[in-house]
């Protein structure tokens, strides 16, 4: 019997073209999503500062706070590659002082897209310091976020001065429970990066 060894190459093709597609189609998203200007990201922290306060115990959690980084409508598009991207503001006493990216990717088996709202809070100095020195900060490398959760009652809980980085999650149903945002790289923006 003979042997064709062309055979698992001829197989791969297809994957290969529908992961080269994907990426395509990512890096096009990515740079739609890139069109937005400082206003619209300010309008949008505010509707997602809004939703945290509306929750039992959201207040009280930014106002613990020393900075939040509010990245509102953060999408995720997949297809074997999912790729994760968004835009917000670091507001230090409810000031906005700068602008990040947030981007991150994953591979395996998974379809369809999805948006949701972070608010990442950093609740000391040294934290929110590291953070602002860094050209390209990472999740879980520079440093780790601790995902409040919600307790009996459905108020926040978790919140306590003893995790420097702490964060709360949003989808369109509302609070987010099974989220990790490990590998996510955090970016300052320029000016340039931003419509007018």
């Amino acid at each position: 019997m003979k042997t064709n060894y062309l055979e698992p190459k001829k197989q791969r093709r297809p994957l290969c073209l529908i992961v080269f597609i994907v990426v395509l189609f990512s890096v096009g998203s990515l740079n739609t999503a890139m069109a937005v200007s400082a206003k619209q990201i300010d309008t949008e922290a505010d509707k997602t500062l809004e939703r945290l306060y509306n929750e039992q115990g959201g207040k009280e959690f930014a106002e613990k706070a020393k900075a939040l980084l509010i990245m509102p409508s953060v999408g995720k598009g997949a297809l074997i590659v999912g790729i994760e991207h968004g835009k917000g503001a670091l507001r230090i006493e409810g000031e906005t002082v700068d602008y990040y990216s947030m981007s991150s990717g994953s591979v395996g088996l998974q379809v369809g897209g999805e948006a949701k709202d972070i608010i990442i809070a950093f609740m000391t100095t040294a934290a929110l310091e590291q953070f602002r020195t860094s050209k390209n900060w990472e999740a879980g490398v520079d440093g780790n976020i601790a995902m409040v959760t919600v307790g009996d009652g459905g108020a926040l809980t978790n919140i306590s001065g003893k995790e420097p980085i702490q964060a709360v999650v949003f989808d369109v149903k509302g609070l987010f429970f099974d989220f990790s945002l490990k590998g996510g790289k955090f970016s300052k923006l320029d000016e340039s990066d931003l419509d007018k």
